[in-house]
């Protein structure tokens, strides 16, 4: 079965907030589906996307999981975004939690194989 993932964030200010996202992925988005949505291609089959939706916006909660999260934090610590927390779980899994400026969740996370 083939399967691909959208994940969706809503914001209450796409202007405001999608040059934040441009910094935190580390790139311009993969394209605009609308003039209030820009979508990004994470990896094959795997896609994240904020969309204006003012009523809904603040509220997300996404967890991206990585290899390396170390190296991950690094490079968006370069583009100057730090972690607004860091959380640790059994079995040495770990997430750097960032917030975007409307409140939404995004943590980079991993899990040791």
């Amino acid at each position: 079965m083939s399967l691909d993932l959208f994940a969706g964030i809503y914001v209450r200010d796409y202007a405001a907030v999608q040059p934040w996202y441009v910094r935190l992925l580390g790139s311009e988005p993969t394209f605009l589906a609308t003039e209030t949505e820009a979508v990004w291609q994470l990896a094959d089959h795997r896609w994240l996307y904020i969309k204006q939706h003012p009523e809904h916006g603040g509220h997300a909660v996404l967890a991206i999981m990585v290899d390396d999260l170390d190296a991950q934090v690094a490079q968006i610590a370069e583009r100057g975004i730090e972690p607004v927390q860091w959380e640790e779980y059994p079995n040495d899994v770990r997430k750097a939690v960032f917030r975007d400026p409307e409140g939404n969740e995004v943590g980079f996370g991993v899990i040791p194989g």
